[in-house]
């Protein structure tokens, strides 16, 4: 089954509404003939000005968080109305520092992914184990909790993303090698299978979102079940263009 790969730029806290446009204007001609997606999940309140900046280009500009409320009482949320309204295509949605730093958990997750989905948005679900539950042998258990709660009552699994970061690789240099990623992306590939189809889960575009970078991109992109990374500070320069066009 040819999945098209997929290659998303997470920049969390970082950048401002002109060095985020300088860097979009100087990735737009080098990556104009990628062979995959490609898009940049920014903060919300750099939406418009991204989007702007990324007008007449093949990069899709997407938010780090929805609310899965269309309105109400939640200061410093944001709703997936008011992410449409700006040309949003993509929604990160259950990151590892969302989970823990604010509370994010499976119920939650599954509630931002509903909202997403019937709000015509497109959700990167992120899945992963910490350190401590690798070292204990637990990364099927984590993951199946979190794939079992997280997509309860999805119809469709194939207009969802998943992004498999184990929170041990995010931001600290290392990588999972390219045996481990793979192994573990089958793992979910199969858990999908399980929980809704086989011939649905070899359609579901699932990407490793540890640490890729322009130096391990294509050993990890070569593995069969990996359609693509989930880039978080290789995004914000130069070496995004490296990763999109990981196979040339």
């Amino acid at each position: 089954m040819s999945r098209k790969p997929f290659i998303a730029g997470n920049w969390k806290m970082n950048m401002t509404a002109e060095s985020g446009a300088k860097l979009i204007n100087e990735l737009k001609p080098l990556v104009k003939d990628a062979d995959c997606d490609v898009a940049l999940c920014v903060p919300a309140i750099l939406i418009p000005a991204m989007v702007k900046a990324a007008e007449d280009s093949n990069i899709k500009i997407g938010a780090e968080n929805v609310h899965w409320a269309a309105s109400g009482a939640f200061t410093g949320e944001i709703s997936a109305d008011m992410l449409k309204e700006y040309g949003v295509e993509y929604v990160i949605i259950g990151h590892s520092e969302r989970r823990q730093y604010f509370g994010e958990t499976d119920e939650t997750v599954n509630k931002r992914l509903h909202t997403a989905l019937n709000s015509g948005l497109k959700p990167i679900v992120c899945v992963g184990e910490t350190l401590a539950e690798r070292e204990a042998g637990e990364t099927e258990k984590v993951l199946t909790r979190q794939l079992s709660e997280g997509l309860k009552g999805v119809e469709d699994i194939k207009k969802v993303v998943i992004a498999y970061e184990p929170v041990w690789a995010i931001g600290t240099g290392k990588t999972a090698t390219n045996e481990q990623a793979q192994e573990t992306i089958a793992f979910i590939r199969k858990k999908i299978g399980e929980l809704f189809c086989p011939k649905c889960a070899e359609k579901v575009i699932i990407q490793y979102g540890g640490s890729m970078n322009a130096a391990n991109c294509k050993g990890l992109m070569a593995q069969p079940d990996i359609d693509g990374g989930l880039i978080g500070g290789a995004s914000l320069k130069l070496d995004f263009a490296t990763i999109v066009n990981f196979d040339k």
